[in-house]
């Protein structure tokens, strides 16, 4: 069973959708870093970001990347950065 985005255990694999082509890109988040840029390989496009987010995971994932999830499961509602 995957353990859902508001358990202690953050879930790490989450499918990037790239909003230039919609390919999707299955990947590992890492725990201890954001991934501020990802190249999509189907089109070539650089994802950053969208104002406010911390990474490309919490812009485009289908799961906010582990330190969201982590701080929304010690009861923050910050969105703070990751790391």
């Amino acid at each position: 069973m995957t353990p859902s985005p508001s358990s202690s255990v953050p879930v790490v694999i989450s499918e990037l959708i790239c909003p230039f082509c919609h390919a999707h890109h299955t990947e590992t988040m890492p725990i201890d870093a954001c991934i501020y840029f990802f190249e999509c390989s189907a089109c070539g496009s650089i994802l950053k970001p969208k104002p406010g987010d911390c990474c490309v995971f919490c812009s485009y994932g289908s799961v906010q990347c582990p330190s969201v999830q982590l701080a929304r499961a010690e009861g923050s509602d910050a969105l703070g950065c990751c790391g």
